[in-house]
């Protein structure tokens, strides 16, 4: 046996299958090698716990669900070159697949790649299993927790210490996206004190209706009283007034692509915006806002493309952090040069997209896609969390949560 496939059978042995996984593991070696294989497949499998709205831990079941398979095609399971037990299942009239299994108890936390075959005809991908550690609460007793809806659609939030007001922005659906708020809230009581939904924007192609220009991501410039919102949508972004929530300037669509963050700058009179799928940061001037500079960042991965996604801001020290959710990148910026320092590579990370910076420890922490939460810290220790998991706390999730340190 391999040192792999030893290492395989320790950590996950055992696996059991229910539902509608059919007993024939062997069968996953009954393909002829070099038959004609299936190159239009696009098929895809996915895990998740039985229980809803919860991860998967050793011990528990999880649930199985594939599409895109052809009616009564085969689809067998393997860990490394292992059949797993029972891992034959059956595609549906509709080209589904279902099952239950459930993970050993001794099994090391960690993301297990599972080879998915399918036969007749042939093709064969990998789906992450990923089995959490069992974190149990502590500390809780230390601190006060705040909870409201405030919208549908919630994305970021950001805090202005110059005003004292908590500003989020929501959107709903996919484009046109007819449905989209900026807020202003009461950061002690979680009120809303205004809301503004954004102007309409243009149709693309021969479409008349564009929907509105929806704001996702969003910074806080108490220098000039603004907040900066980002409408990935249609690639640009926008200004407006922390006052009344009264538009200060929308530039144009294509200002900046799919954008995503952005980060102010109020020292260097600058707006950081990443520029999602391009290995790019764009850079505004804050006292009139304009663009200003266009960063690009080079990727150290062979044949590979930095596309920039979430911010970390370090104001004091003038640098910002900027992952990569392709090439699994951070690369710093002098925001006083709008030079790129360095880029560093992530070993391990996977599809990184959340970005934080610990100015003490010196630790950059990322987080991977997707991420049910948004948190922006306020003052003595007040952190505001936008929490969209659903049915963790309502069906559609979108919640607002303060957590403070009791005195």
């Amino acid at each position: 046996m391999s040192r792999l496939d030893s290492l395989l059978h320790r950590r996950l042995p055992g696996l059991l299958v229910a539902g509608t996984l059919l007993i024939g593991a062997g069968a996953a070696l009954a393909q002829t090698a070099f038959e004609p294989m299936d190159r239009a497949a696009n098929h895809q499998l996915r895990f998740t716990a039985a229980e809803q709205g919860r991860p998967i831990h050793a011990g528990g079941e999880v649930a199985v669900a594939g599409q895109g398979f052809r009616p009564g095609q085969k689809v067998t399971l393997l860990y490394g070159a292992t059949p797993l037990p029972g891992g034959t299942l059956v595609a549906d009239a509709e080209g589904k697949v279902s099952g239950r299994m459930t993970i050993p108890a001794e099994a090391e936390a960690g993301t297990y790649p599972i080879v998915v075959v399918a036969q007749g005809p042939y093709n064969a991908t990998i789906a992450s299993l990923k089995v959490s550690p069992r974190i149990p609460l502590s500390g809780q007793e230390g601190f006060e927790l705040k909870e409201a809806q405030v919208a549908r659609g919630l994305y970021q939030s950001a805090y202005s210490a110059r005003n004292k007001a908590l500003f989020v922005t929501s959107a709903v659906g996919r484009p046109p996206v007819r449905q989209s708020e900026l807020l202003r809230l009461d950061p002690e009581t979680l009120a809303v004190v205004a809301r503004v939904t954004p102007q309409a924007a243009p149709g693309r192609g021969a479409a008349a209706d564009g929907g509105v220009y929806a704001v996702y991501g969003i910074g806080v410039d108490d220098a000039n009283d603004t907040v900066w919102v980002t409408n990935s949508r249609q690639n640009t972004v926008a200004v407006y007034r922390q006052s009344d929530l009264a538009l200060v300037r929308q530039f144009e669509p294509g200002t900046v692509n799919h954008v995503r963050d952005v980060a102010i700058d109020p020292q260097a009179g600058k707006a950081f915006v990443s520029a999602t799928f391009r290995p790019e940061v764009v850079v505004f001037g804050t006292g009139k806002p304009e663009v200003s500079n266009r960063i690009e960042i080079p990727s150290g991965v062979r044949g590979g493309t930095f596309s920039a996604a979430s911010l970390s801001l370090d104001a004091k020290a003038h640098r910002l952090y900027v992952v990569s959710n392709t090439t699994n990148e951070v690369a710093v910026i002098d925001t006083r040069t709008d030079k790129v320092e360095k880029v560093l590579p992530v070993p391990g990370a996977r599809g990184s997209i959340g970005v934080s910076h610990d100015p003490r420890s010196g630790r950059i922490f990322l987080g991977p896609a997707p991420l049910a939460n948004h948190v922006s810290a306020g003052p003595d220790g007040t952190v505001y969390a936008v929490d969209k998991s659903a049915n963790a706390r309502q069906e559609e999730g979108d919640t607002l949560l303060r957590i403070r340190p009791r005195s």
